[in-house]
């Protein structure tokens, strides 16, 4: 569990990089904020390309700013959204791949104006995910 400090500054993170969002087709902002092992707090907005397939969700874009600043372990993921929605099927799975074993992910959805509309554990929004080499949940 993440203490009320950490919460509100990962909830404020995720709502700032909504800010940031390219949505020019689905009109749909979405911002991400991660916890890594090391405390750091990282984020990511969604960005949307006229070839639809092209576009990245802000959860992915995270993770990938994560993984490119040498982090491989994420604790918690916050997302903002219009009406609080959780990661899409895509961003579930790849953030699966950098949970850590003994300290389960939580997720927290939240409006833009910061209400948590939902908090859960990746667990529970992707049972059964798809592990490569003995690595599940």
């Amino acid at each position: 569990m993440l203490s009320p400090d950490l919460e509100k500054s990962l909830i404020e993170a995720a709502c700032n990089a909504r800010l940031n969002a390219y949505a020019p087709y689905s009109n749909y902002l979405v911002g991400a904020a991660l916890l890594t092992a090391d405390g750091q707090i990282i984020t990511g907005c969604n960005v949307e390309n006229a070839s639809y397939g092209l576009s990245m969700c802000a959860e992915r874009s995270a993770v990938f700013s994560t993984i490119g600043a040498g982090n491989r372990s994420v604790h918690a993921c916050v997302v903002a959204t219009a009406d609080g929605g959780t990661p899409c099927g895509a961003c579930r799975q790849v953030l699966s791949e950098f949970h850590d074993d003994a300290n389960p992910m939580q997720i927290i959805s939240v409006t833009p104006g910061g209400a948590v509309v939902m908090k859960t554990w990746l667990r529970d929004l992707l049972p059964n995910g798809f592990g490569f080499g003995g690595r599940t949940f």
